[in-house]
């Protein structure tokens, strides 16, 4: 079964070109499932069946897996048996009709305006980890980039003379990204002032760097940008992907249409992007509940 495994990640990696941390969730959720099975004295695909993939997701439940973690799993099951059946090395795809884990849709966290005011101004002073935090920051609520795509930003994707960035998107799709002047200032003030401090390096190819003059990682961003927060006063809880969720949250309810937003964000299916349509739906229904005489 470790073959077969194997066998499926390189094509996820070589074929689909899906990224380390989707690959990692791949490996763990069915690493998990192969343990499993070989519990249950299954050494081949072939002997798997509709009733011992249900048996698994019971076996997860019982582990205290919520159903949102069931349901990932039961979508890196289904893509397994998807590539074993395309491979000919089984002849049925056991998963294929197993229904997912209902979930409840959680809405995703975002902050007020006044509190992303706040948040952008909360690195001061002109050191160079200032001025690059300060861009870092802009730049996420300017592009609504996904963290991973903000840190690995090169200085060949910028192209300030047109006021855009190229992002890498999942699934290497680029898309090009409008800054905006507040943005635009921050970048121009970091890699005049900032960045020389940071990337003595020649090789140093990476917008935003550490203190090392390295890359920096999703880990760093994060203890960053709960620092940031903190010294901004913000008692909420901020995740990395807070600034793109406000980001969308915002342009819709300032009039933007679903589309474009779709297109900024690097969604494939506009039904991803729905989500924040709720967002803004809910916060009218609070408004009117606060103001409203017979709210």
């Amino acid at each position: 079964m470790d073959e077969y495994l194997d066998l499926f990640l390189n094509f996820l990696a070589v074929e689909k070109g899906l990224s380390r941390n989707t690959l990692d969730a791949y490996g763990r959720d069915l690493i998990r499932y192969i343990e499993f099975l070989a519990g249950e004295k299954i050494s081949h695909p072939e002997g798997i069946t509709p009733p011992l993939v249900l048996q698994f997701l019971a076996h997860l439940k019982r582990g205290g897996l919520s159903p949102r973690s069931r349901a990932r799993a039961l979508v890196s099951l289904r893509g397994f048996h998807k590539f074993l059946l395309a491979e000919r090395i089984v002849s049925a795809n056991p998963a294929g009709r197993v229904e997912a884990p209902r979930t409840l849709k959680s809405l995703p966290r975002t902050l007020d305006p006044d509190e992303v005011d706040r948040l952008l101004v909360a690195p001061q002073g002109d050191g160079p980890l200032a001025l690059r935090d300060r861009s870092m920051l802009e730049i996420l609520y300017a592009t609504g980039l996904r963290v991973s795509e903000l840190i690995g930003l090169k200085l060949n994707d910028i192209q300030p003379d047109i006021g855009c960035l190229t992002a890498m998107g999942k699934r290497s799709k680029q898309r090009l990204v409008p800054l905006g002047e507040a943005a635009l200032d921050e970048l121009r003030r970091y890699l005049q002032f900032g960045r020389p401090s940071l990337g003595k390096e020649p090789s140093a190819t990476f917008l935003f760097l550490n203190r090392s003059g390295q890359g920096l990682t999703r880990q760093g961003f994060w203890k960053i940008i709960k620092r940031r927060a903190r010294e901004a006063g913000i008692s909420k809880n901020i995740m990395p992907h807070t600034l793109r969720h406000s980001f969308a949250t915002h342009l819709l309810e300032n009039g933007a249409d679903l589309r474009s937003v779709q297109t900024m964000l690097g969604h494939a299916d506009i039904s991803t992007t729905q989500i924040y349509t709720h967002v803004t739906r809910e916060r009218l229904r609070k408004v009117h509940e606060q103001f409203h005489p017979r709210g």
